[in-house]
């Protein structure tokens, strides 16, 4: 009977100091400035100074309220699924902070019909799909996604020394960035000497996260912060 009782204690003596120790090591994950403890990878250059709060926001409704929503949906009840936790980051997020009118390729475009293959394809209507958080880069996509878009490209007056046509008959799509900033944001000149484009390498360490910009280090436009203008 001792022994019986000897183990229940030490058992309840076990569960609770796991339940301690699990809710130490939640107020330290939680206590501010623990970020880089529980986040799914390092920030993005440019956003080593963000909140998670930021970019994650808690989606409507209390978690009970949140998982009734989804039962009324598995019933056939609600015509659509509730968020569970936080909302997904969406482009909304990301304009917040980084809309520009002289943006080139404006998210919103890649809407269009006759973007239909490149949705498919590649997701250009979405800004994560080149810019993915928590990967510690500037862009995280290949620097041939032009292909996806422009393999019928033909100039009538082609200013540059190897005409695109060229170039996109030979597939040499990782020239296309090496004369053109994809965003338009960068205050520079367009290379019209094939040659004389930016460097592959300068370019795929910039795309990495690295401070120095290949095209310029002067922008139109800079980012603004949470509740601020473009300056």
């Amino acid at each position: 009977m001792r022994n019986s009782k000897r183990a229940r204690w030490r058992q309840r003596l076990g569960q609770l100091t796991g339940v301690s120790l699990g809710l130490v090591c939640l107020a330290f994950l939680l206590f501010p400035g623990m970020r880089q403890f529980h986040a799914r990878g390092p920030m993005n250059t440019g956003h080593e100074n963000l909140e998670c709060v930021d970019c994650h926001q808690n989606a409507p409704g209390t978690t009970r309220q949140q998982i009734q929503a989804n039962v009324r949906f598995w019933l056939g009840l609600r015509s659509k699924p509730a968020t569970l936790g936080l909302e997904r980051v969406g482009n909304q997020t990301c304009l917040e902070c980084h809309d520009r009118p002289n943006d080139r390729h404006p998210v919103f475009r890649f809407n269009e019909p006759r973007f239909r293959e490149a949705r498919a394809k590649l997701n250009p209507q979405e800004c994560l799909s080149c810019h993915q958080e928590h990967r510690g880069l500037r862009v995280s996509q290949s620097q041939e996604f032009c292909e996806t878009c422009h393999q019928d490209l033909i100039l009538k007056n082609d200013p540059i020394s190897i005409p695109h046509q060229t170039l996109v008959e030979e597939s040499k799509w990782s020239t296309c960035l090496g004369c053109h900033d994809f965003h338009g944001n960068h205050a520079m000149d367009t290379p019209v000497d094939v040659e004389k484009s930016f460097d592959l390498k300068d370019r795929q360490a910039y795309f990495r996260g690295e401070k120095s910009s290949p095209y310029s280090d002067q922008k139109f436009f800079v980012a603004k912060r949470k509740g601020e203008e473009n300056e």
